[in-house]
């Protein structure tokens, strides 16, 4: 089989489509022929070693994936070959072949291609848990999103139109903007891009807030990090919930004082442990979001796909912040 390798430290252009032997099952596993595989940030991260979890080299990026099922472990049951799925697998999805946990499989719906599925579980499992678990959202929340053309952006836009929320998005760009008016945000802001001074920082506050309402933010969802999170967290609410998602502009220092000012929680959000430690409250919300997308309420936006020789470029998109919605590397045919 072809994957395309992580061999040593770097960024993407350091990857390498190599030849590999074909994996075998062992107990309780499926052998997977991977039709799709989406780019997230941590695929920028791991190939750096930035990421928390450092796989041995040589290993192929990409975390989460969609195929058919060629061959079933002792033990497994449920599945067979031939069946169609999609999961979450940390690292390898960027390969032909990938070996899984049954457990961790999920049957991918009738009607739904593999491009759709591979985009699905990463961005709306983390985002549900985090507008529902962490950060407790109801019905007429004023609900900020940062990079909300992103991946989880988009799926933040979705979900909390879903529960209710009115949306404000913010966004780097007026392409970008576009995208967050489609997902269905009810506002939408365009902030320069960092580093910001201090008058830039209290500048993008005002912004937020003029935007937010004398009731600020009830939950703010930040993907984004760096200098956008301080002037957010200015224009948080009463007892409001900051959801501390990623990183891709830097980790922010904050003020603890503003806590204090607004009895607000910074929460923060870290969907793979939870799937981990709660796998049944896990695959409740995977279920809800499959009844949302049944429904048409959620629906991922795929904008860009690459061949699996150019996944390499897909991640360099996704490191340069210029990605909107998803880019998946198509895999098998």
């Amino acid at each position: 089989m072809k994957a395309l390798l992580s061999k040593a430290p770097g960024g993407p252009e350091t990857l390498e489509i190599a030849d590999l032997p074909d994996p075998t099952p062992g107990d309780g596993e499926l052998l997977i022929a991977v039709k799709a595989c989406s780019i997230n940030y941590p695929d920028v991260l791991i190939i750096e070693d930035k990421y928390q979890f450092k796989p041995p080299r040589p290993f192929a990026p990409g975390g989460e994936i969609s195929g058919v099922v060629e061959a079933v472990g002792d033990g497994v049951t449920g599945w067979a070959v031939g069946d169609r799925m999609l999961a979450m697998v940390g690292h390898g999805g960027l390969s032909e072949k990938v070996i899984i946990d049954a457990a961790r499989a999920y049957r991918l719906p009738d009607g739904r291609s593999h491009v759709e599925g591979a985009a699905l579980l990463l961005t709306y499992a983390t985002t549900i848990h985090a507008l529902l678990d962490r950060g407790r959202l109801k019905s007429g929340d004023n609900l900020l999103i940062l990079g909300a053309a992103g991946g989880v952006g988009l799926a933040a836009i979705e979900l909390g139109k879903a529960y209710g929320a009115r949306v404000v998005a913010a966004v780097s760009s007026e392409e970008k903007a576009a995208a967050a008016r489609q997902a269905g945000a009810d506002d939408v802001l365009i902030y320069d891009r960092a580093p910001f001074d201090k008058e830039q920082s209290k500048a993008l506050a005002n912004r937020f807030k003029e935007a937010l309402g004398p009731d600020g933010a009830q939950v703010i969802y930040d993907p984004v990090g760096g200098d956008y999170t301080e002037p957010a967290l200015r224009s948080i609410g009463w007892e409001g919930r900051y959801l501390v998602v990623g990183f891709p502009a830097g980790i922010p220092k904050l003020p603890l004082n503003l806590t204090l000012l607004k009895s607000c929680d910074v929460c923060g959000v870290f969907w793979g442990a939870f799937a981990m430690r709660d796998p049944k409250a896990n695959a409740a919300h995977v279920e809800t979001l499959f009844s949302l997308w049944e429904a048409g309420r959620i629906a991922p936006k795929v904008t860009e796909r690459f061949p699996l020789a150019k996944g390499g470029r897909a991640i360099a998109k996704m490191a340069a912040r210029q990605a909107i919605g998803k880019l998946v590397v198509e895999i098998g045919r």
